[in-house]
């Protein structure tokens, strides 16, 4: 009873000083006590995750989060600049203890790193507003002229219902690769093709951007849960990163944050902690 009339004490004191009394239940990690520090790799390049703005200032959802994060462990927020394929080898290396982007969780990358999840996505098809309707019914992509990134999650699985729509006696899609995205959109802006299809996040954020020139259409396909990596077997980092991210969940900065960028659609109810395939969540 005393120690709860002391910590109920201590919350009056912090709600009075300004400070959130939730930060006191948000242990931090030994290094970022250390260091005064939240470390995070991160490529910086990908929109609207991350990236540099006009001004070369850094922003974008994670670090926004991150920025929020370290606030809630009174940390300075420490990006690195890491390149995506040297992420999961650092950490397993021990180089740093987060690479913040969005991994999905598969069974070679839990061998060697773990995951908290923070945010979902999918496949979408976008297209430009006189040729919404058309994408209509259970399989809208049939018949379709469909953009795709070479060696994309896309590129396969537009193979896939292209023989989903043969098999129900639709018309098989019209497959078109490109080297880039930007590319893709340019094929669909001069109707060379019907519409892209490429990650969900991205492009509602390019719908966002354009101001309308292309539209997302409603559909999700291969809709899985992403997240950061975490190093192997820490749980001081992760149960730090759940924690404070729960926290942004429940007082609203976490959709916040993705409402600003277009991608409200793609929260989750909370986020959550991975070290195995059985882990995950379907959302």
């Amino acid at each position: 009873m005393r120690t709860y009339l002391r910590m109920a004490g201590l919350g009056a004191l912090l709600a009075l000083a300004g400070v959130p009394a939730f930060s006191a239940e948000i242990k931090p990690s030994p290094e970022v006590e250390s260091t005064g520090k939240l470390s995070i790799a991160n490529t910086l390049d990908f929109a609207p995750f991350e990236y540099l703005d006009a001004d070369g200032k850094q922003t974008g959802i994670i670090i926004e989060l991150a920025g929020e994060v370290a606030k809630l462990v009174n940390a300075e927020l420490d990006v690195q600049r890491t390149p995506f394929p040297s992420m999961i080898p650092g950490l397993a290396a021990g180089r740093f203890k987060i690479a913040w982007e969005t991994f999905s969780a598969k069974p070679d990358r839990l061998k060697q790193v773990d995951f908290v999840m923070f945010i979902k996505a999918g496949i979408a098809a976008s297209t430009t507003p006189d040729k919404k309707d058309s994408f209509s019914g259970d399989m809208p992509l049939c018949g379709k002229r469909i953009g795709v990134s070479a060696g994309s999650v896309s590129d396969f699985l537009v193979d896939t219902m292209s023989k989903e729509c043969v098999e129900k006696g639709k018309d098989a899609i019209e497959k078109s690769v490109f080297n880039s995205s930007t590319d893709i959109v340019q094929a669909v802006l001069s109707d060379r093709v019907d519409a892209r299809m490429d990650d969900a996040t991205s492009s509602s954020y390019f719908e966002v951007t354009s101001k309308g020139q292309l539209v997302v259409l409603p559909t999700l396909y291969d809709v899985a849960p992403l997240g950061m990596a975490i190093a192997k077997d820490d749980p001081a980092t992760a149960d730090m990163m759940v924690a404070a991210l729960a926290e942004l969940f429940k007082n609203g900065k976490y959709q916040e944050i993705l409402d600003k960028y277009g991608m409200g659609a793609y929260a989750i109810k909370e986020p959550y902690f991975v070290n195995s395939m059985e882990s995950l969540r379907a959302e």
